[in-house]
Protein backbone atom coordinates (compact mmCIF):
# COMPACT_ATOMS: atom_id res chain seq x y z
CA UNK A 1 0.00 0.00 0.00
CA UNK A 2 1.13 3.30 -0.60
CA UNK A 3 2.54 5.95 1.87
CA UNK A 4 0.26 8.38 0.61
CA UNK A 5 -2.86 6.67 0.78
CA UNK A 6 -5.01 8.96 1.76
CA UNK A 7 -5.50 12.05 -0.92
CA UNK A 8 -5.08 15.77 0.55
CA UNK A 9 -6.03 17.77 -2.26
CA UNK A 10 -7.59 20.82 -1.68
CA UNK A 11 -11.23 20.88 -2.73
CA UNK A 12 -12.03 23.20 -5.92
CA UNK A 13 -15.32 24.64 -5.40
CA UNK A 14 -17.16 26.63 -7.80
CA UNK A 15 -20.69 27.05 -7.02
CA UNK A 16 -20.99 30.69 -5.28
CA UNK A 17 -24.51 29.38 -3.05
CA UNK A 18 -22.87 27.72 0.10
CA UNK A 19 -24.39 24.60 1.80
CA UNK A 20 -23.74 23.91 5.46
CA UNK A 21 -23.60 20.88 7.82
CA UNK A 22 -22.97 21.25 11.55
CA UNK A 23 -20.85 24.62 10.82
CA UNK A 24 -19.13 22.85 8.34
CA UNK A 25 -19.29 25.15 5.27
CA UNK A 26 -19.44 23.83 1.55
CA UNK A 27 -20.50 24.20 -2.03
CA UNK A 28 -21.58 21.72 -4.55
CA UNK A 29 -19.02 20.73 -7.07
CA UNK A 30 -21.06 21.39 -11.00
CA UNK A 31 -17.89 20.09 -12.68
CA UNK A 32 -18.27 16.55 -11.02
CA UNK A 33 -20.02 13.95 -12.02
CA UNK A 34 -23.07 13.20 -9.60
CA UNK A 35 -23.30 9.54 -10.25
CA UNK A 36 -20.20 8.08 -8.94
CA UNK A 37 -21.88 4.79 -7.92
CA UNK A 38 -21.00 5.94 -4.44
CA UNK A 39 -23.01 3.69 -1.94
CA UNK A 40 -24.13 5.65 0.83
CA UNK A 41 -27.19 4.97 3.39
CA UNK A 42 -28.55 4.46 6.84
CA UNK A 43 -30.11 2.01 9.17
CA UNK A 44 -33.69 2.65 8.44
CA UNK A 45 -36.80 1.39 9.81
CA UNK A 46 -38.90 -1.66 8.37
CA UNK A 47 -41.53 -0.69 10.87
CA UNK A 48 -45.25 -1.49 9.13
CA UNK A 49 -42.92 -3.66 6.50
CA UNK A 50 -39.49 -4.77 5.35
CA UNK A 51 -39.94 -2.58 2.14
CA UNK A 52 -40.82 0.67 4.41
CA UNK A 53 -36.68 0.40 4.90
CA UNK A 54 -36.16 0.49 1.38
CA UNK A 55 -38.81 3.56 1.06
CA UNK A 56 -37.09 5.57 3.72
CA UNK A 57 -34.07 4.88 2.20
CA UNK A 58 -35.28 6.67 -1.06
CA UNK A 59 -36.47 9.52 0.98
CA UNK A 60 -33.08 10.63 2.62
CA UNK A 61 -31.21 10.42 -0.55
CA UNK A 62 -29.26 6.92 -0.02
CA UNK A 63 -28.15 4.52 -2.51
CA UNK A 64 -28.23 1.47 0.07
CA UNK A 65 -29.28 0.60 3.26
CA UNK A 66 -29.18 -1.40 6.63
CA UNK A 67 -32.46 -3.20 8.46
CA UNK A 68 -33.63 -5.44 10.65
CA UNK A 69 -35.08 -8.23 9.33
CA UNK A 70 -37.26 -8.78 12.15
CA UNK A 71 -37.77 -8.15 15.70
CA UNK A 72 -34.55 -7.57 17.18
CA UNK A 73 -35.10 -7.79 21.09
CA UNK A 74 -37.16 -11.23 20.40
CA UNK A 75 -35.74 -14.79 20.32
CA UNK A 76 -39.03 -15.80 18.49
CA UNK A 77 -40.00 -14.88 15.30
CA UNK A 78 -42.08 -15.99 12.57
CA UNK A 79 -41.58 -16.67 9.04
CA UNK A 80 -41.19 -14.50 5.87
CA UNK A 81 -44.53 -14.48 3.82
CA UNK A 82 -43.97 -14.89 0.45
CA UNK A 83 -46.22 -12.03 -0.32
CA UNK A 84 -44.05 -10.20 2.07
CA UNK A 85 -40.69 -11.20 0.40
CA UNK A 86 -41.93 -10.26 -3.27
CA UNK A 87 -42.96 -7.00 -2.25
CA UNK A 88 -39.77 -6.10 -0.80
CA UNK A 89 -38.09 -7.43 -4.03
CA UNK A 90 -40.23 -5.29 -6.29
CA UNK A 91 -39.68 -1.99 -4.04
CA UNK A 92 -35.89 -2.82 -4.04
CA UNK A 93 -36.13 -3.28 -8.24
CA UNK A 94 -38.02 0.57 -8.01
CA UNK A 95 -36.19 2.29 -5.52
CA UNK A 96 -32.48 1.11 -7.16
CA UNK A 97 -30.99 0.98 -4.24
CA UNK A 98 -28.26 -1.90 -3.58
CA UNK A 99 -25.87 -4.21 -1.50
CA UNK A 100 -28.90 -4.31 1.21
CA UNK A 101 -27.42 -5.19 4.90
CA UNK A 102 -29.54 -6.78 7.80
CA UNK A 103 -28.14 -6.13 11.47
CA UNK A 104 -28.43 -9.44 13.73
CA UNK A 105 -30.20 -9.43 17.00
CA UNK A 106 -28.60 -8.05 19.39
CA UNK A 107 -29.81 -11.07 21.97
CA UNK A 108 -27.16 -13.15 20.35
CA UNK A 109 -24.14 -14.35 21.33
CA UNK A 110 -22.00 -16.80 19.10
CA UNK A 111 -19.57 -17.20 21.70
CA UNK A 112 -21.88 -17.43 24.99
CA UNK A 113 -20.52 -20.27 27.41
CA UNK A 114 -24.10 -21.24 28.66
CA UNK A 115 -24.77 -23.92 26.58
CA UNK A 116 -28.71 -23.46 26.69
CA UNK A 117 -27.83 -19.55 25.32
CA UNK A 118 -25.39 -20.58 23.05
CA UNK A 119 -27.83 -22.33 21.76
CA UNK A 120 -30.99 -19.92 21.49
CA UNK A 121 -28.40 -17.48 19.77
CA UNK A 122 -27.01 -20.53 17.10
CA UNK A 123 -30.60 -21.39 16.05
CA UNK A 124 -31.56 -17.33 15.81
CA UNK A 125 -28.30 -16.73 13.80
CA UNK A 126 -29.60 -19.58 11.74
CA UNK A 127 -33.05 -17.73 10.90
CA UNK A 128 -31.44 -14.68 10.55
CA UNK A 129 -29.60 -15.74 7.48
CA UNK A 130 -32.35 -17.79 6.17
CA UNK A 131 -34.48 -14.62 6.06
CA UNK A 132 -31.46 -12.68 4.55
CA UNK A 133 -31.67 -15.51 1.60
CA UNK A 134 -34.69 -14.91 0.95
CA UNK A 135 -34.66 -10.91 0.48
CA UNK A 136 -31.26 -12.24 -1.28
CA UNK A 137 -29.75 -9.48 0.70
CA UNK A 138 -25.81 -8.87 0.18
CA UNK A 139 -24.72 -9.01 3.95
CA UNK A 140 -25.80 -9.79 7.38
CA UNK A 141 -23.97 -7.55 9.93
CA UNK A 142 -23.41 -9.52 13.18
CA UNK A 143 -21.78 -8.60 16.83
CA UNK A 144 -19.65 -11.73 16.70
CA UNK A 145 -20.07 -12.42 21.06
CA UNK A 146 -19.05 -11.35 24.29
CA UNK A 147 -16.93 -13.78 26.41
CA UNK A 148 -19.16 -12.97 29.67
CA UNK A 149 -17.31 -15.02 32.67
CA UNK A 150 -15.07 -17.22 29.91
CA UNK A 151 -11.52 -15.47 28.63
CA UNK A 152 -11.75 -14.12 25.00
CA UNK A 153 -9.90 -16.63 23.60
CA UNK A 154 -12.61 -19.34 24.88
CA UNK A 155 -15.01 -16.80 23.27
CA UNK A 156 -13.10 -16.57 19.91
CA UNK A 157 -13.18 -20.29 19.48
CA UNK A 158 -16.78 -20.59 20.03
CA UNK A 159 -17.48 -17.63 17.85
CA UNK A 160 -15.46 -19.75 15.10
CA UNK A 161 -17.26 -22.95 16.11
CA UNK A 162 -20.37 -21.35 15.96
CA UNK A 163 -19.88 -20.03 12.36
CA UNK A 164 -18.24 -23.22 10.92
CA UNK A 165 -21.56 -25.26 11.97
CA UNK A 166 -23.57 -22.96 9.19
CA UNK A 167 -21.20 -23.73 6.66
CA UNK A 168 -23.56 -26.33 4.59
CA UNK A 169 -26.42 -23.18 5.48
CA UNK A 170 -24.04 -20.52 4.21
CA UNK A 171 -23.54 -21.78 0.85
CA UNK A 172 -26.84 -21.55 -0.32
CA UNK A 173 -27.49 -18.10 -0.65
CA UNK A 174 -25.93 -15.02 -1.90
CA UNK A 175 -25.40 -13.27 1.78
CA UNK A 176 -21.46 -12.89 3.01
CA UNK A 177 -21.39 -12.50 6.90
CA UNK A 178 -19.71 -9.31 8.10
CA UNK A 179 -18.24 -9.16 11.89
CA UNK A 180 -18.75 -5.77 13.16
CA UNK A 181 -15.56 -4.30 14.32
CA UNK A 182 -17.17 -3.23 18.59
CA UNK A 183 -15.61 -1.26 20.87
CA UNK A 184 -14.52 -3.60 23.43
CA UNK A 185 -17.64 -2.45 25.80
CA UNK A 186 -18.04 -4.79 28.99
CA UNK A 187 -16.93 -8.44 28.31
CA UNK A 188 -17.38 -8.10 24.18
CA UNK A 189 -15.03 -9.51 21.44
CA UNK A 190 -14.12 -8.30 18.38
CA UNK A 191 -12.25 -4.71 19.46
CA UNK A 192 -8.74 -5.32 18.32
CA UNK A 193 -7.59 -5.89 14.76
CA UNK A 194 -5.72 -9.22 16.19
CA UNK A 195 -9.29 -10.53 17.27
CA UNK A 196 -11.11 -9.80 13.77
CA UNK A 197 -8.06 -11.07 12.44
CA UNK A 198 -8.41 -14.75 14.15
CA UNK A 199 -12.39 -14.73 13.43
CA UNK A 200 -11.31 -14.27 9.47
CA UNK A 201 -8.45 -16.17 8.89
CA UNK A 202 -10.02 -19.23 10.60
CA UNK A 203 -13.28 -18.73 8.86
CA UNK A 204 -12.75 -17.23 5.11
CA UNK A 205 -12.08 -20.79 3.68
CA UNK A 206 -15.29 -22.53 5.16
CA UNK A 207 -17.76 -19.63 4.88
CA UNK A 208 -18.07 -16.17 3.29
CA UNK A 209 -17.21 -13.80 5.68
CA UNK A 210 -15.81 -10.45 6.07
CA UNK A 211 -15.43 -7.16 7.96
CA UNK A 212 -17.66 -4.14 8.87
CA UNK A 213 -15.62 -1.31 10.47
CA UNK A 214 -17.72 1.12 12.51
CA UNK A 215 -15.78 4.12 12.85
CA UNK A 216 -17.01 4.93 16.43
CA UNK A 217 -16.23 1.60 17.90
CA UNK A 218 -12.81 1.29 16.45
CA UNK A 219 -12.55 4.66 18.13
CA UNK A 220 -13.52 3.88 21.02
CA UNK A 221 -11.36 0.57 21.27
CA UNK A 222 -8.62 3.01 20.61
CA UNK A 223 -7.59 3.17 17.01
CA UNK A 224 -7.11 6.97 16.26
CA UNK A 225 -8.47 7.94 12.64
CA UNK A 226 -9.07 11.72 13.55
CA UNK A 227 -6.30 13.34 11.00
CA UNK A 228 -4.81 12.08 7.86
CA UNK A 229 -1.81 10.39 9.21
CA UNK A 230 -4.00 8.63 12.12
CA UNK A 231 -6.36 6.62 9.52
CA UNK A 232 -3.50 5.82 7.33
CA UNK A 233 -1.62 4.21 10.37
CA UNK A 234 -4.92 2.26 11.36
CA UNK A 235 -5.84 1.21 7.83
CA UNK A 236 -2.32 0.06 7.65
CA UNK A 237 -2.59 -1.81 10.77
CA UNK A 238 -5.68 -3.53 9.07
CA UNK A 239 -4.08 -4.24 6.25
CA UNK A 240 -1.50 -6.13 8.01
CA UNK A 241 -3.34 -7.83 10.42
CA UNK A 242 -6.49 -8.67 8.94
CA UNK A 243 -6.11 -7.65 5.02
CA UNK A 244 -8.24 -4.85 3.49
CA UNK A 245 -9.64 -7.50 0.70
CA UNK A 246 -11.73 -8.80 3.87
CA UNK A 247 -13.08 -4.94 4.17
CA UNK A 248 -17.03 -5.22 2.93
CA UNK A 249 -18.80 -2.13 4.45
CA UNK A 250 -18.76 0.71 6.63
CA UNK A 251 -20.56 2.21 9.66
CA UNK A 252 -19.79 6.15 10.05
CA UNK A 253 -20.86 7.44 13.16
CA UNK A 254 -18.92 9.87 15.27
CA UNK A 255 -18.37 9.35 18.96
CA UNK A 256 -19.88 10.40 22.23
CA UNK A 257 -16.86 9.06 23.73
CA UNK A 258 -12.93 9.54 23.75
CA UNK A 259 -10.22 7.88 21.92
CA UNK A 260 -9.95 4.50 23.94
CA UNK A 261 -13.02 4.94 26.12
CA UNK A 262 -14.28 1.30 25.24
CA UNK A 263 -17.76 3.10 25.53
CA UNK A 264 -19.90 2.68 22.21
CA UNK A 265 -22.11 5.57 21.82
CA UNK A 266 -22.18 7.13 19.18
CA UNK A 267 -22.79 10.76 17.61
CA UNK A 268 -23.66 12.64 14.67
CA UNK A 269 -21.31 13.12 11.82
CA UNK A 270 -18.92 16.10 12.82
CA UNK A 271 -20.44 16.45 16.61
CA UNK A 272 -17.92 14.08 18.14
CA UNK A 273 -14.64 13.07 19.60
CA UNK A 274 -13.72 12.04 15.90
CA UNK A 275 -14.39 14.94 13.86
CA UNK A 276 -15.87 15.54 10.56
CA UNK A 277 -12.41 15.25 8.95
CA UNK A 278 -12.53 11.59 9.31
CA UNK A 279 -15.35 11.43 7.11
CA UNK A 280 -13.72 13.21 3.95
CA UNK A 281 -10.64 11.09 3.99
CA UNK A 282 -12.90 8.20 3.74
CA UNK A 283 -14.96 9.15 1.38
CA UNK A 284 -11.86 10.62 -0.60
CA UNK A 285 -9.76 7.36 -0.32
CA UNK A 286 -8.92 5.63 -3.52
CA UNK A 287 -9.46 2.46 -1.88
CA UNK A 288 -12.26 3.20 0.35
CA UNK A 289 -14.57 5.15 -2.12
CA UNK A 290 -16.59 2.05 -3.40
CA UNK A 291 -17.22 0.07 -0.13
CA UNK A 292 -20.69 0.61 0.96
CA UNK A 293 -21.42 3.09 4.06
CA UNK A 294 -24.05 2.67 6.14
CA UNK A 295 -25.02 5.76 8.76
CA UNK A 296 -26.12 4.56 12.34
CA UNK A 297 -26.17 8.58 13.82
CA UNK A 298 -28.66 9.32 16.74
CA UNK A 299 -30.23 12.34 14.84
CA UNK A 300 -32.36 10.19 12.42
CA UNK A 301 -33.69 10.55 9.06
CA UNK A 302 -34.03 14.71 8.77
CA UNK A 303 -30.28 14.81 9.76
CA UNK A 304 -29.36 11.54 7.48
CA UNK A 305 -30.62 12.77 4.53
CA UNK A 306 -28.27 16.00 5.02
CA UNK A 307 -25.25 13.99 6.03
CA UNK A 308 -25.28 11.80 3.04
CA UNK A 309 -25.88 15.14 1.20
CA UNK A 310 -22.59 15.85 2.97
CA UNK A 311 -20.91 12.79 1.96
CA UNK A 312 -21.45 12.83 -1.20
CA UNK A 313 -20.33 16.30 -1.66
CA UNK A 314 -16.80 14.73 -0.34
CA UNK A 315 -16.57 11.94 -2.53
CA UNK A 316 -17.08 14.62 -5.20
CA UNK A 317 -14.70 17.04 -3.94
Amino acid sequence: MPKDILNSRQNELSRSVSLSYNGFFYREDTHMPKDKNILIGAHTSAAGGLHNALLEGKEIGASTVQLFTRNQKRWENKELEEEEIALFKKTLKETGLSHIMSHDSYLINLGCPDSINLHKSCKAFKEELIRCHKLDLSYLNFHPGAALKESEDDCLKTIVKSLEDIADLAEKGNTRLLIEATAGQGSCVGYSFEQLGYLVHHLEKKIPIGVCIDTCHIFAAGYDIRTEKALEETLLQFDQIVGLKHLYAFHLNDSIKPLGSRVDRHASLGKGEIGIECFQYIMRHPLLSHIPKYLETPEGPLAWKEEIKLLKHFSNS
